[in-house]
């Protein structure tokens, strides 16, 4: 009972767990390849936007993933990220299609148009 009680209020557990697994195995990669994977992550926690915690979960597992094979086959960093790293992550995150805090705010800007708009006629 207050395992469900602490879930409604703080998320799932298991997605907590899963994200501190995924967290670690980027930073316990060798150098250069933790410092771009930290740094990345960083950016997405900042930028990415998902709110929906499954589909969070799923991006951060597949960005270890990506990382750790980099790393296995000592794939020089900029031949992952490219010239424009920020360009890169924005294209990651957008390949996990959650919902995004921002959605509530585009409904309600273009609702507010088409209101607008009608009070025209």
């Amino acid at each position: 009972m207050a395992a469900k009680w602490i879930e409604a209020l703080t998320g799932s557990l298991e997605q907590k767990k899963q994200y501190k697994q995924d967290k670690a195995r980027m930073e316990s990669l060798p150098a250069p390849y933790a410092d771009a994977a930290m740094a990345m992550h960083r950016y997405l926690m900042y930028a990415g936007g998902i709110t929906d915690g499954d589909t969070m979960i799923r991006m951060y597992t597949d960005m270890a993933d990506l990382w750790e094979r980099a790393a296995v086959d000592r794939t020089p960093v900029r031949d992952i990220v490219g010239d424009d790293p920020v360009d890169f992550a924005e294209t990651f995150a957008k390949a996990y299609a959650g919902r995004e805090w921002i959605d509530k705010e585009r409904k309600r800007f273009t609702t507010a148009i088409d209101g607008a708009a009608r009070k025209e006629n």
